[in-house]
């Protein structure tokens, strides 16, 4: 772990909390995640089949499910991405061996089995106490087969698709809530126009109905980063009887060169600022969307989904280019805690925001190798991060400090604080700098527990067969007096507090 510096040779800052002043609720599917047919995210990530050797539920690992259980994963989604907009439901239902094999087009020309489909999708989430997220296909399906995927899913009377439902095992329906009609459609989706999408999204949404008491919570697709264009088009046409919410994409890409984007550990200290600097726009990107869509939904009833999010580098050298692997470092960690304090802190807008990827893809919680498991430091991260889901956002002001080159400052400190149920205050604050400690002056006291993630050096990170070189750990490094808590947070490291 980084030495920490005297306090007088410490930067200083201030947090100060008005716990009168609620802000709205964090709702817990902030911290959702994505799972998408491409590379091992599902095969040989979260499915390897009920004859494996890996200790599995249903041909779920064992290791997988449990370590998504301890992070309260409140939504998952699937199937794609891009894999969504060429997915075939009815090629994933009935006996495994009789069901098509598919070529995944956007992800390697690899070959799908159709093993993992809607059933094993489920009832994955049934075992995670999770809700599911459907992606539906615009791109290439039919408004038939998005409006009999709806019925087969969540009607419990006598129909075709109900009855198809029953013929494959599952005699009750799924509660299915979150249903997104189109994925990136003005790109790997079908290259639209925001307008000709507005008018599909329309058409389509029409015939996804609401059956035995399963309410659909529709997303539409939204923006591509800084598209503002299709921002304005789409809420111009899909007013709050349309839809429940857009979904905006952004990817952190440290250098924003898509054609060499860089290495997930073998980074210097300016492309590591880079980052910080690039994964630091979301908060721009939410802010101007945000305010096209006050102009035409003044009272908030859409709301934004950041349903695709998180770090993108080069592929692990010897991998598959088309699988996405790549590894997982404390650079990742600050990343996650920057973003998961500003969703809180843009939660009367943000509903929800989805990691891209659950495991092996992309900035992953977990990556697996035959039947080992490594939790990275991002996993740390949303571990750390648990206590905030569905609790009040609490006003909240923080004088800081900036970090960083001279090409890239940034603000070296992120927060958001929440009140619990239980009126418990808790408080996450990562510092990005690489060289200044910080000594946070919090006007609050009464501290129950702090616990801290942190290494010896950004490039580090966890992997197969070794002590992990970042875990989320107790931490003692504050003192509280006359009604404050002076906490000592170090540089490259994310720390949180609960205060009584």
């Amino acid at each position: 772990m980084f030495s920490i510096k005297k306090e007088d040779a410490m930067k200083t800052a201030v947090l100060q909390i008005n716990r009168e002043e609620k802000c709205g609720i964090v709702s817990r599917h902030i911290y959702g995640h994505f799972s998408e047919h491409l590379g091992r995210c599902i095969y040989d990530g979260i499915y390897v089949g009920e004859g494996s050797a890996i200790p599995n539920v249903h041909g779920i690992r064992k290791d997988v499910l449990e370590a998504l259980q301890e992070i309260h994963v409140p939504v998952l989604r699937w199937p794609g991405g891009c894999f969504a907009d060429e997915y075939h439901w009815k090629d994933g239902i009935g006996e495994k061996a009789s069901r098509k094999k598919m070529v995944n087009t956007n992800w390697g020309g690899v070959v799908e089995d159709n093993r993992f489909g809607t059933h094993e999708f489920l009832d994955l989430c049934e075992l995670l106490h999770c809700e599911p997220y459907i992606a539906g296909n615009m791109g290439s399906g039919t408004v038939q087969e998005m409006a009999e995927w709806v019925e087969y899913m969540t009607f419990d009377g006598v129909s075709p698709m109900a009855d198809l439902r029953r013929k494959n095992g599952r005699e009750k329906p799924w509660h299915v809530k979150f249903f997104g009609i189109g994925n990136e459609s003005w790109g790997c989706g079908g290259n639209m126009r925001p307008e000709y999408y507005a008018d599909e999204y329309r058409r389509y949404q029409t015939f996804c109905k609401n059956y035995s008491g399963n309410t659909l919570y529709k997303v539409a697709c939204g923006p591509n980063a800084g598209d503002y264009h299709w921002t304005e088009k789409i809420m111009e046409q899909l007013k709050p009887w349309y839809t429940d919410a857009i979904a905006l994409h952004y990817y952190t890409v440290p250098s924003g060169n898509w054609e060499k984007k860089g290495s997930a550990t073998d980074f210097t200290d300016a492309e590591y600022y880079q980052t910080i600097a690039e994964t630091l726009k979301m908060e721009e990107l939410i802010d101007r969307h945000s305010e096209i869509m006050d102009r035409y939904d003044p009272d908030g009833n859409i709301k934004l989904i950041v349903d695709e999010w998180g770090c993108w580098y080069d592929v692990e050298p010897g991998t598959h280019p088309g699988f996405l692997y790549q590894q997982n470092s404390m650079r990742d960690a600050i990343v996650a805690a920057c973003n998961l304090n500003l969703f809180n802190q843009k939660c009367k807008r943000v509903a929800m925001a989805n990691l891209a990827q659950a495991v092996n893809v992309l900035q992953a919680v977990l990556l697996t190798d035959g039947a080992k498991l490594v939790k990275t430091p991002t996993y740390q991260v949303f571990r750390m991060f648990v206590p905030h889901q569905d609790a009040t956002l609490l006003s909240a002001s923080l004088s800081g400090f900036t970090a960083g080159t001279e090409e890239s400052q940034v603000p070296a400190l992120s927060d958001s604080v929440t009140e619990g149920t239980d009126g418990t205050m808790f408080v996450t604050i990562s510092n990005c700098s690489l060289s200044d400690d910080c000594a946070l002056k919090i006007n609050a006291d009464g501290v129950l527990e702090a616990q801290i993630i942190t290494a010896e050096k950004p490039q580090a990170y966890n992997d197969f067969g070794k002590v992990p070189a970042v875990e989320l750990k107790p931490y003692h490094g504050y003192t509280e007096q006359c009604g404050k808590t002076i906490l000592t947070v170090p540089r490259c490291s994310v720390v949180s507090v609960r205060f009584a």
